[in-house]
């Protein structure tokens, strides 16, 4: 869905590669798939915006993520409008 875009990505095959990328890379946007307390718990990361997509699309699991500290949210199957939308909302170029 990025591809088209000029936006640089980094993927992780798991929270533990995840973790090792963000305090390597520093990158400017998190899209996770998973809770974010531990990014967010690290002072030298907690200022990167995080957008959590998770397909446990329950009632209040935005609410879990952005008390985790996720800048945004978007339960499976999202929109890639939407959820483009939600990055250039907490990326603004």
């Amino acid at each position: 869905m990025l591809a088209p875009t000029d936006y640089e990505i980094t993927e992780a095959e798991n929270g533990e590669q995840a973790l090792t990328a963000i305090a390597k890379q520093r990158p400017d946007l998190i899209w996770i798939n998973c809770r974010s307390w531990r990014i967010k718990a690290d002072p030298a990361l907690r200022s990167i915006p995080i957008i959590a997509v998770t397909s446990h699309a329950l009632d209040g699991e935005e609410q879990t993520a952005r008390a985790a500290g996720c800048d945004g949210y978007g339960p499976e199957p999202y929109s890639p409008r939407q959820l483009l939308a939600k990055i250039q909302q907490c990326m603004p170029r």
